[in-house]
């Protein structure tokens, strides 16, 4: 295997329901790859110092259906294939990252890693870890959901949040920030936001009960969705974890959105929606932060 990791604006994604085309990243963002594995990287992030990625599904082994880098999911997967994808994920960075993972339940619970304990305890029920550990990297697992990722360089706190519809509607970013307060002295404003691909405003339909658990949470909530058919709308996701950022502090030109739909880009990211009902499975994508040791 080559050492050589590759920093490029855009990559080749073939095969492609959109063809062999080029794939251009968002502003703020660029492609890092090594041996096959593709990752999307926010510069402002990596500038402040924090090594950070949005996993694609490109240079894997598992059958999903054939040489996909799934990276969680040990009930559709084998737990050798996940083990070596996860080695090849890993292994983009430049330097050697312990990965902290939890259980994640759709809830707004936030796990603060605080030693090596914390680090290999995975099976705790959370949706956002928070930490200032050196030599690891925090990391949700999405296929759909949103992932945000957030980086205190004044401090040296980050964190990793899965916003799926539940945990945006409970806040998880809003409260995943203010652990960040407690624990480090995170001042709002300091911080650094990635918000990664995920299922967009373009295709992600909902039905009554996202409506009615986001109206009973945010008084403005109408301007996140786009009516389709009765009781049904499509709802941004990404616009309402923006705000939360925004309503919490944080600067609007420290905050960097993808706009990758994971729903549209098949050929790059696992999508939930558009493939559990296709081949019974899905992989799971892993978006993470850390600092080096």
């Amino acid at each position: 295997m080559s050492d050589e990791v590759q920093v490029i604006s855009t990559i080749k994604s073939s095969p492609s329901p959109h063809g062999n085309e080029e794939i251009l990243t968002d502003a703020g963002f660029h492609w890092r790859e090594r041996d096959g594995v593709r990752v999307l990287v926010c510069d402002a992030l990596e500038g402040a110092g924090f090594a950070n990625g949005f996993s694609t599904r490109l240079g894997g082994v598992s059958p999903f259906p054939s040489n996909d880098l799934n990276l969680s999911g040990f009930d559709e997967d084998s737990a050798e294939n996940i083990a070596e994808n996860r080695r090849r994920f890993l292994a983009v960075f430049e330097d050697d990252f312990r990965l902290a993972t939890v259980w994640q339940v759709h809830g707004d619970n936030v796990k603060l890693i605080a030693d090596e304990t914390d680090v290999e305890t995975s099976d705790q029920k959370f949706d956002a870890l928070i930490s200032d550990l050196h030599g690891v990297l925090v990391g949700v697992k999405t296929a759909d959901c949103v992932p945000v990722l957030l980086g205190d360089p004044t401090t040296g706190a980050y964190a990793a949040i899965h916003a799926g519809w539940r945990g945006t509607a409970q806040s998880i970013v809003s409260k995943a920030i203010d652990e960040m307060a407690g624990a480090f002295g995170t001042d709002p404003a300091d911080l650094v936001c990635a918000i990664g691909p995920a299922a967009c405003g373009r295709n992600y339909e909902i039905g009554r009960d996202v409506i009615d658990a986001f109206e009973k949470n945010f008084p403005s909530s109408d301007k996140y969705f786009a009516p389709t058919r009765d009781g049904h709308a499509l709802v941004d996701l990404h616009s309402a974890n923006k705000d939360q950022l925004l309503e919490k502090g944080v600067l609007e030109n420290s905050i960097f959105t993808s706009t990758l739909c994971t729903m549209e880009r098949t050929d790059l990211f696992f999508s939930y929606r558009v493939e559990k009902k296709k081949y019974g499975k899905t992989g799971r994508l892993l978006s993470v932060i850390g600092r080096a040791g």
